[in-house]
């Protein structure tokens, strides 16, 4: 089945506080400040991060106050997660932390939960204080977040303060189709994480549109997905570019996660892994659109056409800040010149 492309279709922003090489933290922040607000001049709607933990090469541990520091720095662009890892968490002290942000910054707080540890099985642990494989509930810790921001919840015993009645739109985020059921039951928009995980994105839209069930927040499917784009002047410019993101998913890969490289001869990549890792690595990236304008509007109008998503993310690992801020402006000129 194929969509029309429409009119309106929003773009939007993953942030990893992607930390590059021989950059300190405090740089790695300043540099998701400046994208953020260029990204806000762009006409960008979101710019959200993701929680990692134990990862040299990934900043944005501290979720919500990453968020609240970009909020803080910028004026219209909405800023959330993508997302917060619920079961890392108590419902209660993330409706508290962004029933704060949402107070601080009204409308601009997007809150999208996820169910993966992100890290490994020994940090997870840790965090949790418990087993990685013990029993948990996302439904009924969604449930508990959303009665916790409830208005009704006044009289509870238990009570998010701040957090009660602060507007704080719920995401569901996946990377297969167990998330596509829930998000489609509880009527929450639904964001899938193509970026490295794009082999159930057709399977989990499908279910979820068809097993969607209206809210009070949500009367029809809103579907966005996050996929990768590096966009240069040139399509062998956007290559060169590219060896860094293949660099960095090989680590992903091999467990050997280290901050982001500087760009390198794409004909060295053959001796950067053996197929079977090339093979591996180009699957999790198979949703990326790397090239000049006239490249990504091709492919992208077909991406589009066949998931018939509401809204794009876009996460750029890209080494130079400039280059990285044209890929944002090459990108938006493409969506302008495709949705028209």
């Amino acid at each position: 089945m194929t969509h029309s492309v429409r009119g309106n279709i929003k773009y939007s922003v993953l942030d990893l506080a992607t930390v590059c090489q021989d950059d300190t933290l405090q740089q790695t922040f300043a540099r998701s400040l400046q994208t953020a607000r260029f990204a806000e001049s762009q006409g960008y709607t979101r710019y959200w991060f993701s929680e990692h933990h134990n990862m040299e090469s990934v900043a944005s541990a501290a979720t919500s106050v990453l968020i609240g520091y970009v909020a803080g720095g910028t004026t219209t662009i909405r800023v959330g997660s993508g997302g917060i890892m619920l079961p890392n968490h108590s419902p209660l002290i993330i409706a508290e932390q962004f029933g704060t942000l949402g107070s601080l910054y009204p409308g601009r707080i997007d809150l999208g939960l996820g169910r993966a540890p992100g890290t490994d099985g020994l940090t997870a642990m840790t965090i949790r204080n418990s087993p990685v494989n013990a029993p948990y509930d996302f439904r009924a810790h969604i449930k508990q977040l959303q009665t916790y921001f409830s208005s009704e919840n006044a009289g509870a015993k238990v009570r998010a303060l701040p957090g009660e009645g602060v507007e704080v739109p719920l995401w569901i985020l996946g990377s297969s189709t167990d998330s596509a059921y829930l998000a489609a039951q509880l009527g929450l928009p639904y964001a899938f994480a193509a970026h490295f995980a794009p082999a159930q994105l057709m399977q989990a839209l499908s279910i979820y549109r068809e097993y969607f069930q209206p809210s009070a927040v949500l009367q029809q499917p809103y579907a966005m997905a996050c996929v990768n784009v590096i966009a240069a002047a040139t399509n062998e410019e956007a290559v060169f570019l590219s060896t860094s993101l293949y660099k960095m998913f090989m680590g992903i890969f091999t467990n050997e996660r280290a901050p982001l490289q500087p760009p390198f001869d794409p004909g060295e990549l053959r001796y950067l892994w053996t197929p079977e890792q090339e093979y591996g690595v180009k699957q999790m990236l198979a949703n990326s659109f790397i090239g000049d304008k006239n490249t990504i509007a091709r492919h992208l109008s077909g991406f589009l056409e066949a998931t018939g998503i509401q809204e794009i993310m876009i996460a750029t690992q890209v080494f130079d800040q400039q280059k990285k801020e044209r890929s944002f402006q090459l990108f938006k000129e493409v969506i302008d010149s495709i949705s028209t």
